[in-house]
């Protein structure tokens, strides 16, 4: 009971703690402006480009883009909860930490799942409102499990990108190819019937992808796709068990290394 409480307080206070001192959009107009304004507008543009181009209908670019939101928060918040650390000279106190790593990542990651899923449910009722897009009432409770998942599954992915930042010093730019790639190969902006059958098998790997067609099904009230959420949620924990292999990897790495320096 103890050490599950350790393990429990290790996630959420620490990850709370990370979340305050290492957050970026710090101000509430940076805030506002980055993670709400931007992908909100993002859906208004693909819904109207959609429109001009005869491509797909409003539905589609609407739930995809407003699942796609989750990215910005989730991407580049899971790579700032391993780069930031070392950014800031932080990173050598977390690695000499004597707790198990898993709970000490997820607790970092943690937070920015939450914020994708507030960024995410924020765009959609916003752009459905606008747009006179009405998603049934019963759909809700599935619509907020798939963001979730989905949110979930981003963060994973985000911090696989992240553990990178123990081995190179400009993960971000990494982060912004991965960012491009989610807009191009998941489906949420892009139909996906209409790309490369490479592209399309890298779409399935790749967090986003079964979220969003699980969100469209929904919102078109079919019901929730038991197969595309559990695809989904297959995607997030490949890309969590990558990203807790990767930093173990690279930690112990950085450990030859220092210890070869001081002989």
């Amino acid at each position: 009971m103890f050490r599950f409480l350790g393990t429990a307080r290790l996630v959420v206070v620490g990850g709370a703690i990370s979340y305050r001192a290492l957050f970026n959009w710090t101000t509430p107009p940076m805030f506002i402006g980055t993670l709400l304004v931007g992908p909100l507008l993002q859906v208004f543009f693909f819904v109207f480009l959609g429109r001009e181009l005869g491509v797909a209908d409003d539905r589609f670019h609407l739930v995809g883009n407003a699942v796609l939101a989750a990215s910005t928060s989730c991407v580049y918040g899971g790579t700032m909860a391993v780069a930031n650390e070392r950014r800031y000279g932080t990173l050598g106190a977390v690695l000499l930490s004597p707790r198990h790593r898993v709970p000490l990542w997820i607790g970092r990651a943690l937070p920015y799942v939450l914020n994708g899923l507030f960024v995410s449910a924020f765009v959609l009722t916003t752009a459905s409102l606008v747009l006179g897009l009405p998603v049934p009432a019963g759909a809700l409770p599935g619509l907020g499990l798939v963001l979730l998942v989905a949110a979930g599954a981003c963060s994973a992915f985000g911090l696989a990108l992240g553990a990178l930042g123990l081995r190179f010093r400009d993960v971000f730019l990494v982060s912004n190819v991965a960012s491009s790639g989610l807009l191009l190969l998941t489906g949420a902006a892009v139909p996906r019937e209409t790309l490369p059958a490479w592209m399309r098998t890298a779409g399935d790997l790749l967090p986003l992808t079964h979220a969003a067609d699980a969100a469209r099904a929904l919102t078109a009230g079919a019901g929730l796709d038991g197969a595309l959420l559990g695809a989904e949620l297959a995607v997030g924990a490949g890309w969590a068990l990558l990203a807790v292999v990767l930093l173990g990897v690279f930690e112990r790495g950085s450990r030859r290394r220092a210890t070869l320096d001081t002989m």
